[in-house]
Formats: C-alpha cells, sequence, structure tokens
C-alpha cells in the first residue's frame, strides 16, 4: 500500500520524504525533528501529528505546546510548513480547535476536511483508525491542491 507521501510525491513532481513514525506521540516527534531537519534539509515540512496524542487521551495543551513547538523548529531553520489536522476519537470525531487556532496565528496553510473526511468512510480505511490505498490517494490528491494553492509548489 503507498502512503500518502509517496501518492504526495508523484502528484508534485517534487521529493517526499515519508519521516512520520508509527504510534508517536507529539512529544516524541518533537523530540526527533531537530534530527530529521537537519538530515534532511527540506524545503517544506508537512506537519500531521497528534493522533496518537488523541486517541491515548493525552492532555490537549500539552499536545497544541508541542506542535507549536514543532513549527517553531522548523521556522528556525527557514522551512515553511503545512498543517493537517487529525480528527478526534470519540462522538464528535472532529479535529481540536487547536489545529484552527495555530494555523490562523502563525498564517499556516491547514487541510482540516479531508482527513476527517477519509476516516468517516469505511470504504477509504485499512482499519479503525488507518487510511487505505484510496484513503491515501484521497488525502494527498487534497495536498496536492492545498500546496498549489498556497504557493507552496507549482
Amino acid at each position: 500500500m503507498e502512503s500518502y507521501p509517496t501518492v504526495l510525491e508523484h502528484l508534485v513532481g517534487r521529493r517526499v520524504v515519508n519521516a512520520g513514525v508509527p504510534g508517536e506521540l507529539t512529544s516524541e516527534g518533537l523530540a526527533r525533528l531537530p534530527e530529521m531537519l537537519d538530515r534532511e534539509k527540506p524545503a517544506l515540512l508537512i506537519l500531521c501529528h497528534g493522533g496518537n496524542d488523541l486517541l491515548r487521551g493525552l492532555n490537549r495543551q500539552q499536545t497544541n505546546s508541542n506542535l507549536r513547538a514543532m513549527i517553531r523548529l522548523a521556522r528556525e531553520q527557514g522551512v515553511p510548513v503545512v498543517l493537517i489536522a487529525v480528527p478526534s476519537p470519540g462522538m464528535s470525531f472532529s479535529p481540536p480547535s487547536f489545529y484552527r487556532e495555530i494555523a490562523t496565528e502563525l498564517g499556516l496553510p491547514l487541510e482540516e476536511k479531508t482527513l476527517l473526511a477519509v476516516l468517516s468512510d469505511g470504504s477509504l480505511k485499512s482499519d479503525y483508525i488507518h487510511p487505505n490505498a484510496a484513503g491515501y490517494r484521497h488525502l494527498a490528491e487534497s495536498l496536492a491542491i492545498l500546496l498549489r494553492n498556497s504557493g507552496a509548489v507549482e
């Protein structure tokens, strides 16, 4: 199965590094990010993080702070950031408001609808919380549009 970074690479014609770690918490991603930025020297960071924090019921303010710290680290190295909002499990199954607040406050492009749509459609999921190949393609297509509309890629 192709992940959305693999599909996105084909859609935008740019190298896309999948630096995600399954099951990772934002605190772990924050600790890992400086080395990844130094190693990869990305032109853009697509930040899709927080889902595992939400699944485990961790403190949302800490998740918010960790995401902000990751964005700050990237920006300090001149790396622009695109944020993907992750839906919270439960009755409302929508992204926590802090994703929109971060994007608005920091002027980041935000993708907040596609992952929710994919994870709400059983035909686009491989299990309870992960997209299948069709779901990843749908996410990659939406990201490609967002990247073009925001000027991140031509």
